[in-house]
């Protein structure tokens, strides 16, 4: 009888199984509420591990090429924002404090920053000189950097690719689909799934974002400025093929959130 209830688990049962133990939520929802539940099948360890190795790297790169600024004033203005703003990530999860918060300024021309899983910061010149950044405008964009950080978008992100992945991969075996087949499928999950599921998390981060600054004494309505400066230097190519959602509808939620941040 023993053996009866040992044969292996259906693949598709493991994976109901694994979507199911693999629902969570990293971080309380603040003001704003954002209360949602996250997949994380891929462990908080192996991805802190990854962005130690790719953070050691991006700055020995930086470092050799003598691009990687630690100290001096316009590291100094960036470092105080981070400091601000780094308290406030308390509303969300406690645990973040103990975050070994580190920044470094990387001196390219490039129009990008962000932060990585347990507080590794990267801000690049460019984007502070060529749109000219008030300290209220670089604090959105950290705060909108720490919330993709603090809500672990890239487990998440992580996770659903493998889920999906899985899925695909069982429904092909069971439908016999050729290869051709495949590559259709492939692009209609990028469409219909990757696409819309990475706007989503940029709309989300830049919701925390707007309270992690506001929470800091920083003015949420500089999120607006930043935007306007923003979609002047992009791509404005259609959303639907994007990673990010437009600067005008970006615009228009965070400014719809002002009311919940202000006070």
């Amino acid at each position: 009888m023993l053996k009866s209830f040992l044969r292996p688990m259906p693949a598709a049962l493991l994976l109901a199984a694994s979507l199911l133990t693999g629902c969570a939520s990293t971080t309380q929802g603040g003001a704003i509420g954002a209360n949602r539940s996250q997949l994380l099948l891929v462990s908080e360890a192996e991805m802190a591990q990854s962005a130690q190795q790719y953070y050691a790297q991006q700055n020995a790169q930086a470092r050799a090429k003598g691009q990687l600024i630690t100290s001096g004033a316009e590291y100094e203005r960036v470092h105080t924002i981070m400091r601000r703003i780094v308290p406030q990530v308390a509303h969300f999860r406690a645990d973040a404090l103990n975050w070994k918060w580190q920044l470094v300024l990387i001196n390219q021309p490039e129009i990008n920053a962000h932060v990585m899983p347990g507080g590794k910061v990267t801000f690049y010149t460019g984007i502070i000189r060529q749109l000219k950044l008030s300290n209220d405008e670089i604090a959105a964009i950290m705060g909108h950097e720490m919330a993709h950080a603090l809500r672990e978008h890239s487990r998440e992100k992580a996770s659903v690719q493998q889920a999906s992945g899985l899925a695909i991969s069982l429904g092909a075996k069971m439908l016999g689909v050729n290869q051709g087949q495949m590559a259709l499928i492939g692009m209609g999950k990028k469409l219909a799934l990757d696409l819309p599921f990475s706007r989503s998390m940029e709309s989300e981060a830049d919701a925390l974002g707007l309270e992690l600054a506001a929470r800091a004494g920083y003015d949420p309505r500089a999120a607006l400025t930043l935007w306007d400066k923003m979609a002047a230097t992009g791509d404005n190519g259609p959303t639907w093929l994007s990673t990010h959602p437009a600067p005008a509808s970006r615009k228009e939620e965070m400014a719809a959130l002002l009311p919940k941040v202000m006070p």
